[in-house]
């Protein structure tokens, strides 16, 4: 009689365990049960081959996860670029030619129509940083923005929680989208002049969804706490988890704690954006409907002369790319340094470009007047 190593995978939990088993025991028909001395399972042909047939899609899944961590690694990406060629990085810049560089050329789409502008925070408006809690932006950029809702109708739309951004931008006329536009608000009234005569805007569609979303916080805090370096954040209603400072050691371990809490959440879903795992209600609302709302509040719903232009870096922005390519109205504006698969029209590599092409747009506008 011949032992083999069995591979046995738990539906659960995702953990792999290798037992010793008869080979007798497992695929001969007549065969008699195994003792049950240390090191044997009693398990039928049909049963393993169903076991490893789901630790293989696991295995499968999880490996994409992980693939999909390190893709969002601005290091990763750096390192892939060295090797890309130069054809393929100039193939995508003309696809996606720098917004500086076509400056004119966006002037004069937009002449005459009201342009209305769309701007995530990390990553847009601040850098990217270690510590989430720590993404300001400079003063330069504040009194930038400062200045282009003095001119345009501007919004942040962000994934953090409005009280969170605010606290960053500072800036009382401003329309806010927190939580991946499930929380909006007007400017604070008496500080826009685009909204004198309109009620401050407040919409939260996925407000059933708060208990649910400080339950899953607290389990996935809990869950988490073993791995040095997590952050946990509550964006009020939606959760991100910052794997930033994470070993890469650790990243598989830790995409199965966050999936094993969501998984028992069957209205939540998940996603991944630049070392981040979002958790939001799975309700028909992203940045791209949140744009749409902020038009139709701002009196531009059925408007041919609206001109929206809407800057991000993240993969949820993409929402609002494509919004606006459907819409043939404006356009939208990725910031990155690499190649991205985006709907993006416009290009600009970071925070310091897009202060750039804002204050281009405040100068081109003040000539107007």
């Amino acid at each position: 009689m011949v032992s083999q190593n069995v591979v046995v995978s738990d539906a659960k939990t995702g953990i792999i365990t290798v037992s010793t088993v008869s080979n007798s025991s497992v695929f001969t028909p007549s065969a008699q049960k195994p003792p049950t001395a240390h090191g044997y399972i009693s398990i039928s042909k049909k049963k393993l081959l169903k076991n490893l047939e789901i630790n293989g899609a696991q295995s499968q899944r999880l490996n994409s996860w992980v693939d999909s961590m390190r893709a969002s690694s601005p290091t990763h990406l750096k390192s892939l670029s060295s090797f890309s060629s130069e054809e393929e990085h100039n193939s995508w810049i003309k696809r996606h030619p720098s917004a500086l560089d076509m400056f004119e050329r966006i002037i004069e789409e937009a002449r005459g129509k009201q342009i209305v502008m769309f701007l995530d925070y990390d990553g847009t408006l601040s850098p990217i940083v270690d510590d989430p809690d720590r993404a300001f932006m400079t003063s330069k950029m504040r009194r930038t923005v400062k200045k282009m809702a003095k001119s345009f109708p501007t919004s942040i739309v962000t994934g953090r929680c409005i009280d969170k951004v605010y606290s960053f931008v500072k800036l009382a006329e401003l329309y806010y989208a927190g939580s991946h536009g499930m929380d909006i608000k007007g400017p604070t009234k008496g500080f826009s002049r685009y909204n004198k005569d309109k009620p401050s805007v407040l919409y939260q569609p996925a407000g059933d969804f708060l208990p649910m979303i400080d339950e899953v916080y607290k389990q996935l805090v809990e869950k988490t706490k073993s791995t040095p370096g997590t952050k946990v954040e509550n964006n009020k209603f939606c959760l991100s988890v910052h794997f930033r400072c994470v070993d890469e050691k650790k990243w598989s371990e830790l995409a199965l704690k966050v999936r094993s809490v969501v998984n028992n959440y069957p209205t939540l879903k998940l996603s991944q954006g630049r070392k981040v795992f979002e958790i939001r209600p799975m309700i028909k609302w992203d940045k791209g409907k949140a744009l749409e709302f902020l038009l139709e509040s701002l009196g531009f719903e059925n408007c041919n002369d609206v001109f929206p232009i809407y800057i991000g870096d993240d993969k949820t922005d993409e929402d609002a790319f494509k919004l606006l390519r459907e819409r043939g109205q404006g356009f939208g504006i990725l910031v990155s340094k690499f190649p991205k698969d985006t709907s993006a029209s416009y290009s600009l590599q970071d925070p310091p470009q897009v202060m750039n092409f804002l204050q281009r747009l405040v100068d081109w506008k003040q000539m107007q007047q």
